[in-house]
């Protein structure tokens, strides 16, 4: 029987550029359980705390689809792993505008050593969650042969201009700002290890020249899950999605 799915969160972190949209990409330890020395966008397991009903009430409209824990989950685990809170003040500030680092930096180390879980760290910095910098943008499950599967919801992720990131190195080794079409070059010359979805996250943004105009785009889409299947090629294993 295919192992159970464990839900998951993925943000595509993205800023404006000179040449384009730039994309982060954060290089997991080669020690790493899951796809240990690829590159890949910030993201994670779903925590309970992401569900926690008073955390979710922060939230004007919380939404429905997905659920108000995939989009928590996805902006801790972005602080956790690039020290990117997307977070507002009550007058619709971004906390990077308002919040010293040093602060965000005291409590992004309290959050991921587990003595703070994202409702005190808001509630601290007086803060709520900043969905509209949110775009649901893709669902992909782990093909049903591997042995660890996720069912994780991707998100468009766009990045206050006022901050940069910075990767936590116990979890990650390195941290690149890239174009798509960069990152793609780097990817086929073998410079760049990333796994199908990320690849596949990549490729459809190459075309898109401003945040903005991702954000947009993401937000017409009617997101579909796409669970790819393993087959037997020339040469090895390919991946095929099935067409609708």
């Amino acid at each position: 029987n295919p192992s159970p799915t464990l839900p998951a969160a993925t943000a595509v972190l993205m800023r404006d550029a000179g040449d384009g949209i730039e994309l982060l990409l954060l290089k997991r330890h080669r020690a790493s359980g899951f796809v240990p020395g690829a590159y890949v966008f910030a993201g994670g397991r779903v925590d309970a705390s992401d569900a926690d009903p008073q955390l979710i009430a922060m939230l004007t409209n919380p939404p429905s689809t997905p659920p108000p824990e995939y989009w928590m989950a996805t902006i801790r685990e972005t602080f956790e792993e690039s020290g990117v809170l997307l977070a507002i003040d009550r007058r619709g500030q971004s906390c990077h505008t308002c919040v010293a680092g040093q602060e965000l930096a005291e409590q992004r180390e309290l959050l991921l050593t587990g003595r703070a879980t994202l409702l005190d760290v808001l509630r601290t910095l007086d803060m709520q969650p900043d969905l509209d910098a949110l775009a649901y943008a893709a669902h992909w499950i782990t093909p049903v042969v591997e042995p660890r599967r996720y069912d994780t919801r991707f998100f468009y992720a766009a990045t206050p201009p006022s901050c940069d990131a910075t990767a936590d190195p116990r979890e990650m080794s390195d941290a690149q700002w890239l174009t798509p079409v960069a990152a793609m070059e780097r990817f086929e010359d073998g410079r760049l290890p990333m796994v199908f979805p990320t690849v596949r996250t990549i490729q459809s943004l190459v075309r898109c020249r401003t945040v903005a105009e991702a954000m947009a785009s993401a937000r017409r889409t009617v997101v579909k899950p796409i669970l790819p299947r393993l087959e037997r090629v020339a040469g090895g294993v390919g991946i095929v999605i099935d067409a609708d």
